[in-house]
């Protein structure tokens, strides 16, 4: 990643915060918020929204010098070349066993993404809501626990290394899953999903996008395997799921989780999936790969979508999310 002159690399800052209360919360981000602003650093807060709200309160008149979020609707968040600070809340009670399985993987990565981008990240955990081996992960993915001072955890598995719980296969789909193999024309494939869709009552735009992210990994698939592949789609816990399998192998661990290169050819395919469903969930190894997309269905409450709207900070055009240019942080289109 590069540097610009006068932002020398530093070591990535990650550090979990197991909070036990509103006020604790609202003091400690605040504060680490306020110590960003003070050395002149890039902050961006995302956040659910009933804490987001405690927050900007706390910050009074400095809210404005920050780009905020309701972690409940963002999309992506990346550093880029200067000095930036995070506050992400990526996982509180509530949120369904595919986020959580997800954010863990993506608090792993951070490690390997963000090594010297000058960053320092801090991860709020609810230590009296969220389950134990949520709190046990959080200590294997962040090389810092937050206190008085920072202090290293003992259980940090190092860059990149994904808690076992969170890398293994997914789930299976349910009993009488219906299953389409393709190897040639992908016409079927969008048909396919398309049905999938009109059952599930998905508005226009979000079945476009959900072909679009189908369409774009059986193409993947017809062009690196090296033979076909299987699609499959299933309703759950108010979503509509789309899983591919297919044969061929990922190596790159932050293969989707990259800003492409714009006069770089290729290497845009799960980038664009990550934008256009709610949740992307990939498996990947010498068997074979596995890519499991999910897409909320119209009228239904996902997992940890509850919060009460709140305001925002500059999110861009389409409130999709902030990017600075660089490495994908968090993934899904909501």
């Amino acid at each position: 990643m590069a540097v610009e002159a006068g932002y020398p690399a530093v070591p990535l800052r990650h550090l979990a915060l197991f909070y036990h209360g509103s006020d604790e919360y609202s003091d400690i981000v605040a504060g680490f918020v306020r110590a960003g602003l003070e050395v002149g650093e890039r902050v961006f807060v995302a956040l659910p929204g009933h804490r987001l709200a405690a927050v900007l309160g706390a910050l009074g008149g400095q809210r404005e010098y920050v780009a905020f979020a309701d972690m409940t609707s963002l999309a992506f968040v990346s550093a880029g070349s200067q000095p930036v600070r995070f506050v992400v809340e990526p996982i509180w009670p509530g949120r369904s066993a595919a986020e959580i399985r997800e954010s863990t993987r993506h608090e792993a990565l951070i490690n390997l993404a963000f090594a010297a981008a000058g960053a320092e990240i801090l991860c709020p955990y609810d230590a009296a809501g969220l389950p134990d081996p949520v709190l046990a992960d959080a200590r294997r993915t962040h090389p810092l626990i937050a206190g008085a001072s920072a202090e290293a955890s003992p259980a940090y598995e190092g860059p990149g290394r994904v808690p076992e719980n969170c890398a293994g296969p997914l789930p299976p789909p349910p009993p009488g899953t219906q299953v389409l193999r393709y190897d040639t024309d992908l016409r079927g494939v969008r048909q396919f999903v398309a049905d999938g869709a009109r059952d599930a009552s998905l508005p226009a735009a979000t079945a476009a996008d959900l072909i679009l992210a189908v369409s774009e990994i059986a193409a993947n698939t017809l062009r690196h395997s090296g033979g076909g592949g299987t699609v499959s789609a299933w309703r759950a816990a108010g979503e509509l799921i789309c899983e591919l399998r297919d044969a061929g192998h990922i190596t790159d661990p932050l293969a989707g989780r990259r800003v492409p290169d714009p006069e770089q050819a290729g290497g845009q395919g799960l980038w664009l999936v990550n934008r256009a469903v709610d949740l992307t969930e990939v498996r990947t190894g010498p068997g074979g790969t596995v890519t499991r997309l999910h897409m909320h269905i119209r009228g239904s409450q996902p997992a940890g979508s509850g919060s009460p709207p709140c305001e925002l900070g500059d999110l861009g055009d389409d409130r999709r999310g902030v990017d600075a240019g660089g490495v994908q942080l968090l993934g899904g289109r909501r």
